[in-house]
This record gives structure tokens, C-alpha cells and sequence, in this order.
């Protein structure tokens, strides 16, 4: 696939409105890889911090990923250089990164994320540019690869119209388990004071032109769908493993 193509195509999608759906991966399995990359999504990240997956792993999920033409990208663990680094270098589109509290913060990430001029990530050859061979162009690509902020901290919300503000961040993500916990009300998403919550910060978003999204958990196309009517321009729809769990197990069914 054109990587490069696909983050551009993402980036002028949401910059003139529209939405992108993505989902995730925990399970480090090529085949999971190439049958979520051909389930039309368009991007799937692979998730490097609650998941089990070695850095070595990620250039076969990543190849999997663009045989369906979806464009591959990395929860990273930590928002480190290192991890900034390897998930780019091994082929990511673009980096998610959790528990973005402040502005400077995330400038630190997108600097990592960045090969200079515009930011700090060492050059060199990679499977990024497959060793090399394509060097010339990826140039354009590592100066911006897609930056995501993941709201998942109260002390996120307090700082967000700052964060908002830092130039090349194409989407924020809350996480909706971590965000409750933070506020005393794990998993509680009917609760009022959480539901402000997210209002203020859809409303932020909006008003700053960023995309704010929402990580949907559970498998639901009506859940999807009321997100999307609620304004969310960035989703993240279920988990690999969420799916497999939602399949009715032979045990649950009654025999004759």
C-alpha cells in the first residue's frame, strides 16, 4: 500500500469534517492482522500497551494490515522516544499515545515522532523505507506521521484547550475506562458527572477543529452509530479479542 497516501487521505478527510474508523489489535497473529486489514476499516492499531506484542512482531502485523489497504498504527506503551521510534521505524502510519495529560507532553511525542527538520527521531534506514531502497520517499512521510492524543485523565480535561492547540495533532481518542477511573467512576458511563465530561470535551474539540473520538468497546454497530450521531469524528470501533469474546459460546447453547 501507499502509506503515505492513506495518512493523507485520513489527515484531508477529518480536516474538512468528515470521519475516520479504525479498530484494534491485541492479539499478535498475522492471520487476525490480515483479516481485520481486508474488514474495510481505515486504520488499525496495534496495541502495544495492554497487549502482549514484541517489538519484533510488528513488521509481519504491520505487512498483514496493508495487504487490505488499512493503514497500520501503534498504541505505544509509553509516549518515550524509543517507543516513538520502533513503531515507526518497524512501519506504523501513526502513533496513539495514551495518557497525554499536558501540551508539553505531547510536543515531547510528536518531536520523537518526527524526523528533523520538523522534529527529533533519529534517520536512518528501516523497514519504514524498506531498508533504505525508499529513503527519498519517505522523507515527506516522517516529517508528520498521524499524531493521536489519547484523553484519559481528568487532569487531561484541565489542560485540554492547550493541548488541543499543539500544532500537528490530527485527533484526540478518549478512553473511556481510564478516564472514568480518574474520576471515581470506573466503567460508570451513564453517570452524570462523567457524561459532562464528555461534553466538554466534544465541545472543546469542536471549537478548537480538532476531531475528538471515542473508543466504542463493544462490537455494536448501533453503538457506532450513536456515537457518530453524537459528534465523535474519530473512533476506534471493538477489540480483536472483544470479538472473538462476543461470538455465543457452544457451551451457552442447550442440548437436546
Amino acid at each position: 500500500m501507499n502509506r503515505l497516501a492513506s495518512i493523507q487521505k485520513i489527515r484531508a478527510r477529518l480536516r474538512s469534517g468528515g470521519y475516520s474508523i479504525g479498530s484494534w489489535m491485541q492479539i499478535p497473529h498475522p492471520s487476525v492482522a490480515e483479516i481485520m486489514g481486508n474488514a474495510g476499516y481505515d486504520w488499525v492499531a496495534v496495541d502495544m500497551e495492554h497487549g502482549a506484542v514484541a517489538v519484533h512482531q510488528l513488521p509481519d502485523l504491520f505487512r498483514a494490515l496493508e495487504l487490505g489497504n488499512t493503514l497500520p498504527m501503534a498504541r505505544i506503551a509509553h509516549g518515550q522516544p524509543k517507543d516513538c521510534k520502533q513503531a515507526l521505524d518497524a512501519g506504523a502510519g501513526g502513533i496513539i499515545v495514551p495518557m497525554i495529560e499536558s501540551a508539553e507532553q505531547l510536543i515531547s511525542v510528536r518531536d520523537a515522532c518526527r524526523w528533523p527538520p520538523a522534529g527529533k527521531r533519529g534517520v536512518g534506514f528501516s523497514r519504514a523505507n524498506l531498508f533504505g531502497k525508499h529513503f527519498e520517499e519517505y522523507r515527506e512521510e516522517a516529517q508528520a506521521p498521524l499524531l493521536v492524543a489519547m484523553i484519559e485523565h481528568h487532569r487531561a480535561v484541565d489542560h485540554l484547550e492547550a493541548i488541543l492547540d499543539v500544532d500537528g495533532l490530527d485527533a484526540i481518542l478518549i478512553g473511556p475506562y481510564d478516564l472514568s477511573a480518574s474520576m471515581g467512576l470506573t466503567a460508570q458511563f451513564d453517570h452524570p458527572d462523567f457524561s459532562a465530561t464528555l461534553e466538554k470535551i466534544r465541545t472543546l474539540a469542536a471549537a478548537k477543529a480538532i476531531p475528538a473520538g471515542v473508543h466504542v468497546v463493544a462490537p455494536s454497530p448501533e453503538q457506532l452509530q450513536q456515537r457518530l450521531g453524537e459528534g465523535y469524528r474519530f473512533l476506534a470501533y471493538s477489540i480483536d479479542a472483544v470479538m472473538l469474546n462476543s461470538v455465543v459460546l457452544l457451551a451457552s447453547i442447550e442440548k437436546p
